[in-house]
């Protein structure tokens, strides 16, 4: 081999090397941004759900009114409109972050604040053991398309 040759030769391994580095680092990033991604939307779907959640809680005149109120909102939200044995097993696991937001938001003399937020997590945690998939999935299943009816 010349010396050219081999110069050459280690000129192209450095820039085979610099384009793997260079491949390897944009798949890294897409992975990073879809993470982002992911947590970004999760995060707003979250306060989108749970601002009128809270907003009910806040006008609640009981616990069980909080829970009820809470619990129309979620079925609306996630377009549920019977009951399956599944669905109240969310909602009754749901419950727990409404009674926490109305006892926050109507704390009794003796009673300390609860942590809504360490609450949804752990219902964010069940589901996703329960079901595999995250809660906040659930907001990307397409709403069934309703037959419009003229009068």
């Amino acid at each position: 081999m010349s010396q050219v040759a081999a110069f050459l030769e280690i000129l192209q391994g450095a820039a085979s090397n610099a384009a793997s580095a260079e491949t390897a680092y944009r798949r890294e990033a897409a992975a990073h941004i879809k993470q982002l991604e992911r947590e970004r939307s999760f995060a707003f779907r979250r306060v989108n759900l749970m601002k009128p959640i809270a907003d009910a809680a806040v006008r609640a005149e009981s616990e069980e009114m909080a829970v009820a109120g809470s619990q129309a909102i979620l079925r609306a939200k996630l377009g549920w409109s019977g009951d399956t044995e599944v669905r109240s097993a969310v909602l009754t696991e749901f419950a727990k972050v409404a009674q926490a937001l109305f006892a926050n938001f109507h704390p009794a003399e003796d009673q300390h604040p609860a942590d809504v937020l360490a609450l949804l997590k752990d219902f964010e945690t069940w589901y996703e053991a329960t079901h595999r998939t995250p809660f906040w999935d659930l907001f990307d299943q397409p709403m069934p398309e309703t037959p419009l009816v003229d009068f």
